[in-house]
Protein backbone atom coordinates (compact mmCIF):
# COMPACT_ATOMS: atom_id res chain seq x y z
CA UNK A 1 0.00 0.00 0.00
CA UNK A 2 1.53 3.28 -1.16
CA UNK A 3 0.12 5.98 1.10
CA UNK A 4 3.32 7.40 2.54
CA UNK A 5 3.11 11.17 2.88
CA UNK A 6 -0.57 11.34 1.92
CA UNK A 7 -2.84 13.59 4.01
CA UNK A 8 -6.13 11.79 4.55
CA UNK A 9 -9.16 13.22 6.30
CA UNK A 10 -11.10 10.51 8.09
CA UNK A 11 -14.71 11.31 8.95
CA UNK A 12 -16.84 9.26 11.31
CA UNK A 13 -20.62 9.59 11.49
CA UNK A 14 -23.10 8.08 13.95
CA UNK A 15 -23.17 4.37 13.11
CA UNK A 16 -21.83 3.51 16.55
CA UNK A 17 -22.04 -0.26 16.04
CA UNK A 18 -19.49 0.01 13.22
CA UNK A 19 -16.64 1.80 15.03
CA UNK A 20 -14.94 -1.40 16.14
CA UNK A 21 -14.61 -2.40 12.48
CA UNK A 22 -13.44 1.06 11.38
CA UNK A 23 -10.71 1.87 13.90
CA UNK A 24 -8.35 -0.94 12.74
CA UNK A 25 -8.61 0.47 9.20
CA UNK A 26 -7.58 3.92 10.44
CA UNK A 27 -4.59 2.26 12.06
CA UNK A 28 -3.67 0.59 8.76
CA UNK A 29 -3.66 3.98 7.01
CA UNK A 30 -1.40 5.41 9.72
CA UNK A 31 0.91 2.40 9.55
CA UNK A 32 1.12 2.83 5.76
CA UNK A 33 2.61 6.28 6.34
CA UNK A 34 -0.45 8.48 5.84
CA UNK A 35 -1.13 11.53 7.96
CA UNK A 36 -4.69 10.96 9.14
CA UNK A 37 -6.76 13.93 10.31
CA UNK A 38 -9.86 12.66 12.15
CA UNK A 39 -13.16 14.50 11.70
CA UNK A 40 -16.31 13.63 13.66
CA UNK A 41 -19.96 14.57 13.62
CA UNK A 42 -21.53 16.05 16.72
CA UNK A 43 -23.23 12.73 17.56
CA UNK A 44 -19.96 10.80 17.54
CA UNK A 45 -18.55 13.13 20.15
CA UNK A 46 -21.54 13.53 22.43
CA UNK A 47 -23.53 10.29 22.29
CA UNK A 48 -23.33 7.43 24.76
CA UNK A 49 -24.65 4.10 23.46
CA UNK A 50 -24.35 0.44 24.36
CA UNK A 51 -21.30 0.49 22.05
CA UNK A 52 -19.46 3.01 24.21
CA UNK A 53 -19.12 6.64 25.23
CA UNK A 54 -18.38 9.35 22.69
CA UNK A 55 -15.44 10.66 24.68
CA UNK A 56 -13.87 7.18 24.81
CA UNK A 57 -14.13 6.80 21.02
CA UNK A 58 -12.60 10.26 20.58
CA UNK A 59 -9.67 9.33 22.83
CA UNK A 60 -9.04 6.12 20.87
CA UNK A 61 -9.18 7.92 17.52
CA UNK A 62 -6.77 10.61 18.69
CA UNK A 63 -4.41 8.00 20.09
CA UNK A 64 -4.34 6.06 16.80
CA UNK A 65 -3.89 9.09 14.55
CA UNK A 66 -1.76 11.28 16.82
CA UNK A 67 -4.05 14.19 15.89
CA UNK A 68 -6.85 15.99 17.71
CA UNK A 69 -10.29 15.41 16.22
CA UNK A 70 -11.83 18.13 14.10
CA UNK A 71 -15.22 18.55 15.74
CA UNK A 72 -16.72 21.75 14.35
CA UNK A 73 -17.67 23.11 10.95
CA UNK A 74 -15.34 26.05 11.52
CA UNK A 75 -12.39 23.72 12.18
CA UNK A 76 -13.26 21.57 9.13
CA UNK A 77 -13.53 24.40 6.59
CA UNK A 78 -9.73 24.93 6.21
CA UNK A 79 -9.40 21.35 4.90
CA UNK A 80 -10.25 22.88 1.52
CA UNK A 81 -8.14 26.01 0.99
CA UNK A 82 -5.50 26.05 3.73
CA UNK A 83 -4.93 22.39 4.62
CA UNK A 84 -5.86 20.49 1.45
CA UNK A 85 -6.40 16.76 1.74
CA UNK A 86 -5.19 14.17 -0.75
CA UNK A 87 -8.32 12.15 0.08
CA UNK A 88 -11.31 12.34 2.42
CA UNK A 89 -12.79 9.14 3.85
CA UNK A 90 -16.15 8.85 5.57
CA UNK A 91 -16.45 5.58 7.46
CA UNK A 92 -18.97 4.74 8.63
CA UNK A 93 -21.32 6.84 6.51
CA UNK A 94 -24.85 6.68 7.93
CA UNK A 95 -27.95 6.94 5.78
CA UNK A 96 -28.68 10.30 7.36
CA UNK A 97 -25.32 11.79 6.39
CA UNK A 98 -25.48 10.05 3.00
CA UNK A 99 -28.78 11.76 2.19
CA UNK A 100 -27.37 15.12 3.24
CA UNK A 101 -24.20 14.71 1.19
CA UNK A 102 -26.21 13.65 -1.88
CA UNK A 103 -28.37 16.75 -1.54
CA UNK A 104 -25.57 19.25 -0.84
CA UNK A 105 -26.42 19.84 2.84
CA UNK A 106 -23.39 20.75 4.94
CA UNK A 107 -24.42 20.72 8.58
CA UNK A 108 -21.60 18.75 10.20
CA UNK A 109 -17.80 18.86 10.32
CA UNK A 110 -17.60 15.63 8.30
CA UNK A 111 -19.82 16.95 5.50
CA UNK A 112 -17.90 20.23 5.43
CA UNK A 113 -14.62 18.33 5.06
CA UNK A 114 -16.11 16.27 2.22
CA UNK A 115 -17.41 19.38 0.48
CA UNK A 116 -14.02 21.09 0.81
CA UNK A 117 -12.27 18.04 -0.64
CA UNK A 118 -14.64 17.80 -3.60
CA UNK A 119 -14.16 21.51 -4.22
CA UNK A 120 -10.44 20.81 -4.63
CA UNK A 121 -11.13 18.00 -7.11
CA UNK A 122 -9.79 15.32 -4.77
CA UNK A 123 -11.31 11.90 -4.02
CA UNK A 124 -13.90 11.28 -1.32
CA UNK A 125 -14.17 7.63 -0.27
CA UNK A 126 -17.44 6.48 1.33
CA UNK A 127 -17.97 3.37 3.45
CA UNK A 128 -21.69 3.08 4.02
CA UNK A 129 -23.47 1.62 7.03
CA UNK A 130 -27.20 2.17 6.74
CA UNK A 131 -30.43 0.29 7.31
CA UNK A 132 -32.03 2.18 4.42
CA UNK A 133 -29.65 1.80 1.45
CA UNK A 134 -32.23 -0.19 -0.52
CA UNK A 135 -35.16 1.86 0.80
CA UNK A 136 -35.86 5.58 0.48
CA UNK A 137 -32.12 6.28 0.63
CA UNK A 138 -31.47 4.22 -2.49
CA UNK A 139 -31.84 7.28 -4.70
CA UNK A 140 -29.19 9.11 -2.66
CA UNK A 141 -26.81 6.16 -2.85
CA UNK A 142 -27.13 6.06 -6.63
CA UNK A 143 -26.74 9.84 -6.91
CA UNK A 144 -23.44 9.62 -5.04
CA UNK A 145 -22.30 6.62 -7.07
CA UNK A 146 -22.71 8.74 -10.20
CA UNK A 147 -20.85 11.75 -8.76
CA UNK A 148 -17.37 12.63 -9.96
CA UNK A 149 -14.56 12.09 -7.42
CA UNK A 150 -16.72 9.99 -5.09
CA UNK A 151 -15.67 6.37 -4.60
CA UNK A 152 -17.13 3.56 -2.52
CA UNK A 153 -15.66 0.91 -0.30
CA UNK A 154 -17.34 -2.27 -1.64
CA UNK A 155 -20.58 -2.97 0.18
CA UNK A 156 -23.34 -5.53 0.46
CA UNK A 157 -26.38 -6.59 2.46
CA UNK A 158 -25.40 -7.42 6.02
CA UNK A 159 -28.64 -9.21 6.97
CA UNK A 160 -30.85 -9.79 3.89
CA UNK A 161 -33.46 -11.84 5.74
CA UNK A 162 -34.09 -9.64 8.78
CA UNK A 163 -33.01 -6.26 7.35
CA UNK A 164 -33.43 -6.46 3.56
CA UNK A 165 -32.80 -2.73 2.98
CA UNK A 166 -29.61 -2.62 5.04
CA UNK A 167 -26.15 -2.43 3.46
CA UNK A 168 -22.72 -2.13 5.04
CA UNK A 169 -19.29 -1.64 3.53
CA UNK A 170 -16.65 -4.35 3.83
CA UNK A 171 -14.41 -2.20 6.01
CA UNK A 172 -11.35 -4.41 5.52
CA UNK A 173 -11.24 -3.15 1.92
CA UNK A 174 -11.02 0.50 2.98
CA UNK A 175 -7.24 1.01 2.63
CA UNK A 176 -7.16 -0.59 -0.82
CA UNK A 177 -10.15 1.51 -1.89
CA UNK A 178 -8.31 4.67 -0.83
CA UNK A 179 -5.20 3.66 -2.74
CA UNK A 180 -7.17 3.02 -5.94
CA UNK A 181 -9.27 6.20 -5.49
CA UNK A 182 -6.06 8.24 -5.33
CA UNK A 183 -5.45 6.98 -8.89
CA UNK A 184 -8.92 8.20 -9.90
CA UNK A 185 -10.44 4.71 -10.07
CA UNK A 186 -13.26 2.85 -8.34
CA UNK A 187 -12.13 -0.46 -6.85
CA UNK A 188 -14.12 -3.38 -8.25
CA UNK A 189 -16.42 -5.10 -7.68
CA UNK A 190 -18.45 -2.54 -5.75
CA UNK A 191 -21.22 -4.95 -4.74
CA UNK A 192 -19.90 -7.80 -2.62
CA UNK A 193 -21.06 -10.33 -0.09
CA UNK A 194 -20.81 -8.34 3.10
CA UNK A 195 -19.15 -10.89 5.36
CA UNK A 196 -16.90 -12.75 2.95
CA UNK A 197 -13.14 -12.03 3.34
Amino acid sequence: MNLKGKRIGFGLTGSHCTYDAVLPEIEKLVNAGAEVLPVVTFTVKSTETRFGKGEDWINRIEEITGNKVIDSIVKAEPLGPKIPLDCMVIAPLTGNSMSKLANALTDSPVLMAAKATLRNGKPVVLAISTNDALGLNGVNLMRLMATKNIYFVPYGQDDPINKPNSMVARMTMLPNTVEVALEGKQIQPVLVERFRD
